[in-house]
């Protein structure tokens, strides 16, 4: 039996690291999968039960040179981190612009015969020495400590870079202060400053990258806030306040203006409006009254109403949410493995090209090629370092996920965002997604001229008030299009139902007959001018209703399944985006082609069984299409399954949520334009990271290695190489925040 776990893994500091802990997971008996998030921390895990478990995956972790950590309190230990960094981030400046000021200042000349009168070249140097170690071996501990580790377990990364770059740096310059007799002649250079603002620049970045990690972080921690820690209950009469986690379905719950719901629910007693954007993306209230379904998290605007607990604790549509985004952020897409794999020949590869630097400048540099060769070695380890290349992918689609909850769309992995920024063909089913799903009054038509008589409804609600007494689902579209718009139906009395055929009452002392075509006729009803309007709606899918009053034809109602009202501007607008749209139905052609004609769809699929839309999807694959499926119904599963991507209109059935990798929480059809503007966005943003984060190393490792020195005179100083390498961190991350104000369609 398979099963999964999620740990969390501290130490990891660049792409090299993740596909290190990758390694060795994998390596160990009886796991199926494992991916492993740099930006989160997290390593997922999918592993045959019985076979291997939590405390094999923590040993080979462990053993790799990193920390397996639990999850409480996630956010304290990130403050913890941020602290610490900045700690040693102002310890390293208090130390290192004096060291900057002594070793600098001798380039003025007046200043320059000052200091020399205070006090000679050798003690300058001690007090270098003495302002250096501190920043080296206290605040760049953390570099030293983990570059051993990964270099003991034959994994250089990130730390390793730093390690020998910086304590290359420093030791030098001690061996040049103490024994320079040991160098060639004018070798003995003093490279204290160099290693104090590499260990400087590199924690100021790594702060950088933390408080940008953070941001993220908290957007994601931010649902949690959405769940109150406790409920008011009532039992016995009696409320009672009581923690969340002990709640149990069956609880009946009191809520009150402003507050947040606990858990799911349904209302047993009174009304109220209700914000539910956390869930729908949409900000306009509902409102709910008795019998209607609540969900926790969201927000209790006006009136107070009590509700029955139907899922608490892990099982409310709010956790399902976090569990949604959770999954998307574990989740790996195609790019980032590839990534992953470069990464792990990167570093060796940079460590290589730093030895082959030093040889070949010991071998070709000019006097004193020493210190040419070091400079130059230490630039390349330092400008190559792959943390931005980690960051790349998992910070966007953190984000990106992120965001789409914020607009009611749930993303479960980054693979599905992947596939659905790079689609061409999107097919909708009709019914349900595109149309509302149910019998709708769509016309009302004059019984002599065929023409709408919607100005003029007087007649419905007479005729709703004899459908009110049948339980047909025609007449329960004319009642609710009647109370749609006069909540008061007249009385009727002497109801009599003829089985399929119609109804008739007495309605105000007048007679009054709803059926078809036929029942009317043998009652004795003239309709001989109204049966060229039948075929018309029968072509449209629309099913003729007929209605007399004193034995007289007042109206056609056209019963049918109602296109949603932003069907037709979702069509257009996803047209805009350079994608095909189609509709597949189980529907005869005339009506599927009407419905796709109204829409501007162009290509229609008509007469579809259930399992023969997963084979038109297949068809459309093969001839290289990346097809997005959208439905709502239990025979939309195969298909949510079959397309590259499956998109799920939330508020249809379990089975097809399940089915889906993307879920929209609401009805409105619009948000499938949110979905596709999102994934676009966010592979856009994963693909600006990856250009800065390779064209950076690709166009600095040359300059830093010194080809351009006879040229143009151009060698990258290691501090600059230094700084280069965290702004590129920061950038990438910052780059990926970017996406959280991007503008969505249809968004409030």
């Amino acid at each position: 039996m398979t099963a999964q776990t999620v740990l969390r893994v501290e130490g990891m500091t660049c792409a090299g690291c993740v596909a290190r802990v990758e390694s060795v997971i994998d390596n160990v008996p009886g796991v199926e999968t494992a991916s492993v998030n740099l930006a989160t921390g997290r390593a997922a895990i999918s592993y045959i039960e019985g076979v291997s478990s939590d405390a094999d995956f923590r040993q080979a972790i462990s053993a790799a040179g990193y920390n397996v950590s639990d999850f409480e309190g996630p956010e304290t230990k990130h403050s913890k981190q941020i602290a610490e960094l900045l700690r040693d981030v102002v310890f390293s400046v208090c130390l290192t612009l004096p060291l900057l000021a002594i070793a600098k200042l001798p380039l003025i000349p007046a200043l320059a015969d000052v200091m020399h009168g205070l006090f000679s070249k050798e003690i300058w140097s001690l007090i270098e020495l003495s302002l250096v170690t501190p920043v080296v071996l206290g605040a760049g501990r953390r570099f030293i400590r983990a570059g051993w580790v990964e270099l003991r377990h034959f994994n250089p990364g990130m730390n390793s870079l730093v390690m020998i770059g910086a304590g290359a740096a420093y030791f030098y310059s001690i061996v040049g202060l103490f024994w320079p007799n040991l160098l060639p002649s004018g070798a003995a250079q003093s490279y204290f400053v160099a290693s104090a603002v590499i260990i400087t620049f590199i924690l100021i970045g790594r702060y950088l990258e933390e408080l940008a990690r953070g941001r993220i972080s908290r957007s994601i921690d931010g649902l949690l806030q959405l769940e109150p820690q406790f409920a008011r209950t009532v039992k016995d009469g009696t409320e009672n306040e009581t923690p969340i986690h002990e709640l149990r379905v069956g609880d009946v719950l009191v809520i009150r203006p402003g507050e947040r719901l606990a858990a799911d629910g349904v209302i047993v007693e009174g009304e109220s409006q209700i914000n539910e954007a956390m869930v729908t993306g949409e900000s306009v209230p509902v409102i709910k009254k008795e019998g209607s379904e609540v969900i926790a998290g969201t927000v209790n605007l006006r009136g107070a109403f009590t509700y029955r607990a139907t899922g608490v604790g892990n099982n409310t549509v709010l956790r399902r949410i976090m569990d949604l985004v959770e999954q998307a952020q574990n989740d790996k897409t195609k790019v980032q493995r590839f990534a992953d794999k470069v990464a792990s020949i990167f570093v060796p590869f940079v460590i290589l090209t730093g030895a082959v630097t030093f040889i070949l400048w010991m071998l070709l540099g000019g006097t004193p090629a020493l210190g040419f060769a070091f400079m130059a070695a230490i630039s390349v380890l330092l400008i190559a370092c792959p943390c931005a290349m980690g960051l790349a992918t998992p910070t966007a689609i953190m984000v990106g996920t992120y965001r789409g909850v914020e607009d009611g769309v749930l993303i479960r992995s980054g693979s599905a965002l992947e596939n659905l920024g790079q689609a061409d063909t999107i097919i909708f089913d009709k019914t349900g997604t595109l149309t509302i799903g149910e019998p709708t009054l769509v016309d009302l038509l004059d019984p002599n001229t065929g023409e709408s008589i919607d100005a003029d409804r007087a007649h419905l609600s007479t005729i709703a008030a004899v459908e009110q007494y049948s339980e047909h689902p025609l007449s329960r579209a004319i009642v609710n299009a009647a109370r749609a718009e006069n909540s008061d139906l007249p009385l009727a009395s002497e109801f009599m139902a003829v089985p399929g055929k119609g109804v008739s009452a007495i309605v105000d002392s007048s007679p009054v007959l709803v059926g078809n075509y036929k029942f009317l006729e043998e009652a004795g009803v003239d309709l001989v001018g109204s049966t060229k309007f039948i075929e018309g709606l029968a072509n449209q899918g629309k099913t003729p209703v007929f209605a007399a009053i004193g034995g007289v034809a007042v109206s056609i109602l056209g019963i049918g399944d109602a296109v949603r009202p932003e069907s037709k501007s979702t069509v257009a607008a996803l047209k805009e985006l350079g994608l095909n749209v189609a509709m597949i139905t189980g529907d005869n052609a005339v009506t599927a082609n009407f419905i796709a004609s109204d829409l501007g769809i162009d290509d229609v699929f008509a007469e579809t069984l259930p399992g023969e839309k997963a084979n038109e999807i297949q068809k459309l694959q093969k001839a290289g299409q990346k097809v997005v499926f959208v439905g709502d119904g239990i025979n939309d599963a195969p298909a949510l399954v079959t397309a590259n991507t499956g998109v799920a209109i939330g508020t249809g059935t379990d089975v097809a949520v399940e089915a889906a990798e993307i879920v929209l929480m609401s009805e409105d059809v619009r948000s499938v334009v949110k979905a596709v503007t999102l994934a676009r966005g966010t592979l856009r943003t994963i693909r600006y990271n990856f250009l800065w984060a390779y064209g950076y190393n690709i166009a600095l490792i040359p300059v830093a290695a010194g080809v351009f020195f006879p040229l143009f005179g151009w060698l990258l100083n290691p501090m600059l190489a230094a700084a280069a390498m965290s702004i590129s961190s920061v950038f990438v991350i910052t780059n990926s925040l970017r996406l959280r104000s991007l503008r969505l369609p249809f968004s409030r």
